[in-house]
């Protein structure tokens, strides 16, 4: 088995766990190497803590499981067989007697553990988020490096927006040439729903894009990231189209204080509260508290959000490996909207910065 399934049944052998079954795709992806999109179909993996792990998925995407490296047992089955039928029979040629059963417990609905459970009645069923979360929060050096080209091609995305603002086009508009652009690069999906927002928009910290139309003045809001071969980047800069007024660049100015010494504080040790009080004292010193009302981070991976949230309630403390994000933000109805994100690794001595797009405030004439 791999490092990563091994860490798995060390814990299993720990916590007298005889079957973990892995439902989320990010996880089986973390695990196998195979990443899929089954839709409606059932995806999973289920490991042991000695016998062979193996791989359930709709048959069609067998040969594409084999081509991702995975070299243990595949079990495809079609639209017309119940894959748990399947899963049964290919747990009980491995052992006997399961009385404790490792689930994603926050992933898998409720049919599917009706299912399951059904299969083993005398079981205890336990979640395996925590260790599951804690395994993927500490990346490796493939992984750090397949994020370094996710946040560069984010960089790109940028650019792209920036040079493409021009009176009168929609947000739409923008949105539109910044996929366009990215799909040229090899780029196939989006990390989450792209987010151009101009003006008053911008103060919906979670606004939808639409025809909306650049207007000299406005404050322009990008939101984006790329899945990069598996990894996501995230970043978000606002930027002005001409001469902002002084209460726009107050805002500016107190958010991207904020996001600097945030990032100052970032390092191994840390806890995730501190670096988000950081942030959140600097912008409620300056009298725009009630403005930002979201946590300041989150990390970032194979998901686009992933364990941990830094929010300032979480101790957890920060250690080399760890990558997430530092996006705070001011929201004033009305009035304007400002974030500005970067996604971070934590290193030996502090943290690397791995979106690198200017963040004092770019003005486009």
């Amino acid at each position: 088995m791999n490092t990563r399934l091994n860490k798995l049944s060390d814990w299993m052998k720990e916590n007298d766990v005889q079957v973990c079954f892995v439902s989320a795709p990010e996880n089986v992806f973390y695990f196998s190497g195979f990443l899929s999109d089954p839709h409606e179909r059932l995806l999973g993996l289920a490991v042991f803590q000695e016998e062979e792990p193996f791989l359930v998925c709709p048959g069609m995407e067998v040969p594409d499981a084999k081509n991702a490296g995975w070299s243990n047992e595949i079990i495809g089955y079609s639209d017309i067989e119940n894959p748990w039928e399947l899963i049964h029979k290919a747990i009980n040629k491995r052992i006997s007697n399961v009385s404790k059963v490792a689930i994603e417990k926050e992933h898998m609905n409720v049919e599917r553990y009706e299912a399951i459970s059904g299969l083993f009645t005398e079981a205890t069923f336990v979640s395996a988020e925590e260790k599951l979360r804690k395994l993927r929060m500490v990346k490796d050096e493939k992984e750090l490096a397949l994020i370094r080209e996710a946040c560069e091609l984010a960089d790109f995305a940028i650019e792209v927006g920036c040079a493409e603002i021009k009176e009168g086009k929609t947000e739409l508009d923008v949105l539109a040439a910044i996929e366009y652009a990215l799909k040229k690069k090899g780029v196939n999906e989006m990390s989450f729903s792209t987010m151009v927002l101009t003006g008053v928009n911008g103060a919906s910290p979670h606004g939808t894009p639409g025809m909306t139309k650049i207007q000299k003045g406005d404050l322009v809001l990008f939101d984006l990231g790329v899945v990069w071969n598996g990894y996501c980047s995230d970043i978000t800069r606002t930027v002005a189209y001409g001469d902002i007024n002084d209460k726009q660049k107050e805002i500016y100015d107190t958010v991207l204080k904020a996001q600097l010494a945030a990032v100052e504080a970032s390092k191994p040790g840390v806890a995730c509260s501190e670096v988000d009080l950081t942030a959140r004292n600097i912008i409620a010193k300056a009298g725009y508290g009630e403005y930002f009302p979201h946590r300041l981070g989150h990390g970032l991976g194979i998901s686009v959000h992933e364990y941990p949230s830094l929010t300032e309630t979480n101790s957890l403390l920060l250690e080399e490996g760890m990558v997430f994000t530092i996006e705070p933000g001011i929201y004033v109805p009305d009035v304007a909207g400002v974030r500005i994100e970067d996604d971070l690794a934590v290193t030996k001595n502090g943290v690397e910065i791995l979106t690198k797009f200017p963040k004092e405030l770019q003005i486009i004439k």
